[in-house]
């Protein structure tokens, strides 16, 4: 088992904080094996194993029908000493009413509670209702390159040729883990969306008009990175002779959000300090997402650039949002706390630089600008704006 130590750390921080640590992604980004690795933590600092209670909630474990009552007896069972437990619930979102049983045990008993799932109902307005100020979220992601890389530390290649493997391949574990040419890792990717899509978004939703849902799926895997609208996808399928109201694309989109499959990007207008409500940009949970749909294409790479870069700064605490300057765009604007940096992305130098660097500079404030790039040969700095190879943006410990 590969350690992921930024969220080790992270539950580590909340080790015994009365909250719910509700770690929450996309299926098979490593939730489950986080646990397993949380559990070998516990037993290593001095918890009896029969003070941990590890319980996995999918439907071939567990009988069709499973109340939260259900749920709560079951573990409570199994609490037979003085001490607290260690609770390790996995793919909760099975169960109906989850939260309820959650609040008990924290109420109730001497527990620490760690939870996982992988759609909407851990985003949604029960949580709020039973656990108000009493839950951590904790989202949870494919492989970071960092990670692709200690994955792969048997591999004699160098970073730069894994980054080119990590650029087609993705960063789902289950396909890091193994030795697979493309068209196998795209079969095991097509198969995971396949489950997303069925058991979350399909069936939960029922939805009809799959070949319709699926257009709009497609689009917007088309569409990564370059602002649209709902309203946009509707005129797009009228133009196809398709019909689709717009309420209808916003409830698409909606459900693939909370499936963990897309994740919305506002744009952010920086001489209004605001953010817009319009022309707000998706990115995927992992860039083999479209390559399994729309099988791989060099020109695509641009557009999942951006994408990379915005998990990364994603997974490293940042709310990020598309900036608008006047009539200028900057890629990205990463906030955390009183920091910030600002970020654009581009494939080669230095017929682009000029003009991902001079929408940097007509920003004035003081704050880090980079401009992050495949270019071999990029380094430098040009006015205070840092030129970066994306292999080393990636592995950067600080920006």
């Amino acid at each position: 088992m590969i350690i992921r130590p930024q969220y080790m750390n992270t539950l580590k921080t909340y080790r015994d904080v009365p909250l719910v640590k509700i770690l929450a992604g996309i299926r098979r980004c490593g939730k489950s094996t986080i646990l397993d690795m949380l559990r070998d933590d516990l037993l290593k600092s001095g918890i009896a194993a029969d003070h941990i209670i590890s319980m996995r909630y999918t439907s071939e474990d567990f009988d069709d029908g499973m109340t939260d009552k259900d749920m709560y007896h079951g573990i409570k069972e199994q609490m037979t000493g003085n001490g607290r437990y260690y609770l390790l619930l996995d793919e909760v979102q099975e169960i109906t009413g989850w939260e309820k049983a959650v609040n008990s045990l924290l109420e109730n008993a001497d527990t620490d509670i760690y939870v996982t799932g992988s759609n909407s109902k851990l985003m949604s307005s029960e949580i709020s209702t039973y656990l108000t100020g009493r839950y951590i979220s904790i989202p949870v992601y494919t492989l970071s390159f960092a990670e692709y890389l200690d994955f792969k530390k048997t591999d004699s290649r160098s970073p730069k040729e894994l980054l080119n493997e990590y650029l087609r391949l993705g960063g789902f574990p289950i396909v890091a883990l193994g030795n697979f040419d493309e068209r196998s890792a795209y079969q095991i990717v097509e198969g995971i969306y396949n489950s997303v899509i069925t058991n979350d978004i399909t069936k939960r939703h029922n939805i009809m008009n799959f070949d319709l849902f699926n257009r709009v799926v497609k689009y917007i895997v088309e569409n990564v990175g370059k602002t649209f609208s709902a309203n946009a996808i509707a005129k797009f399928l009228k133009s196809e002779g398709r019909s689709l109201s717009v309420e209808a694309v916003y409830n698409y989109l909606n459900w693939l959000e909370k499936a963990f499959v897309i994740y919305r990007c506002q744009r952010y207008d920086l001489q209004g300090k605001s953010v817009l409500k319009t022309q707000e940009k998706f990115y995927l949970a992992d860039a083999s997402l479209k390559y399994c749909i729309m099988g791989f294409n060099p020109k695509s790479i641009a557009a999942m650039l951006e994408n990379i870069v915005y998990f990364e700064l994603r997974r490293r605490g940042y709310e990020v949002y598309i900036g608008k300057n006047e009539t200028k765009e900057i890629d990205f604007v990463a906030v955390q706390r009183d920091e910030r940096i600002y970020v654009q992305v581009c494939r080669r130098l230095p017929e682009e630089s000029d003009r991902e660097v001079a929408n940097l500079l007509e920003i004035k404030d003081h704050y880090p600008k980079y401009v992050v790039t495949l270019d071999e040969l990029a380094a430098g700095n040009i006015n205070g704006v840092k030129i970066v190879h994306l292999a080393d943006f990636l592995l950067s410990d600080t920006y």
